[in-house]
């Protein structure tokens, strides 16, 4: 986030926390529901832990008391430092903030490059040249701009990634279909049954 709009930034997206619903995804008006199962709730656990000691914590939510059993995980937003502190992707109600100044841009975009990731990129700019210098320094499969990062349509939204994020086809995109097609080939050696694959080659003349 630009430092000059940072804090308020922050603000919001600390006070959008609070108007999160957590619980069972099957309800409408849940917001968030369990991540995919035990093992990734724990490494999320971790990760929190290690943000904890290395990081700004800004807001954590807690948990209501239907989702204390499963693998439920409550939002979370960290300030950091650099992208660098960041060693994996983490799939999880976690974001993390960098706070960076508009002459340091290429520094940042920099390392954006140096995670080798590359699925989607999110821009949020009103100025259109700065938007598609973003767009065009990076190797990323989606980049959406000034709206939701999340939610690819398929045919309309070809979903796909770069670099570690590579997916191969996109779905919905051109070479989707080949994807789901299985090739089988047949060789025979004719010889092998009494055949003379030579007599095959002669012409009638």
């Amino acid at each position: 986030v630009q430092d000059d709009v940072a804090d308020g930034m922050i603000d919001m997206l600390a006070g959008a926390m609070d108007a999160l619903s957590l619980g069972d995804p099957m309800d409408l008006a849940t917001d968030v529901g369990p991540v995919i199962d035990d093992a990734a709730c724990a490494m999320l656990g971790a990760h929190v832990a290690r943000m904890n000691r290395e990081a700004r914590l800004i807001k954590a939510c807690t948990l209501p008391d239907g989702c204390r059993k499963g693998s439920f995980f409550a939002p979370h937003l960290f300030e950091i430092d650099s992208l660098d502190q960041l060693e994996r992707e983490v799939f999880g109600p976690i974001l993390h903030v960098v706070r960076y100044r508009p002459e340091d841009l290429p520094r940042v975009l920099d390392a954006i490059r140096r995670t080798r990731y590359g699925l989607t990129l999110g821009i949020h700019s009103r100025i259109e040249a700065r938007a598609a210098e973003i767009h065009n320094a990076l190797d990323v499969g989606n980049t959406y701009v000034n709206r939701n990062m999340v939610g690819a349509v398929v045919g309309v939204q070809p979903f796909g990634g770069q670099g570690l994020s590579g997916t191969g086809p996109k779905a919905g995109g051109p070479h989707y279909l080949y994807r789901f097609a299985t090739e089988k080939t047949l060789t025979v050696n004719t010889a092998a049954t009494g055949g003379n694959a030579a007599l095959f080659c002669l012409s009638e003349d």
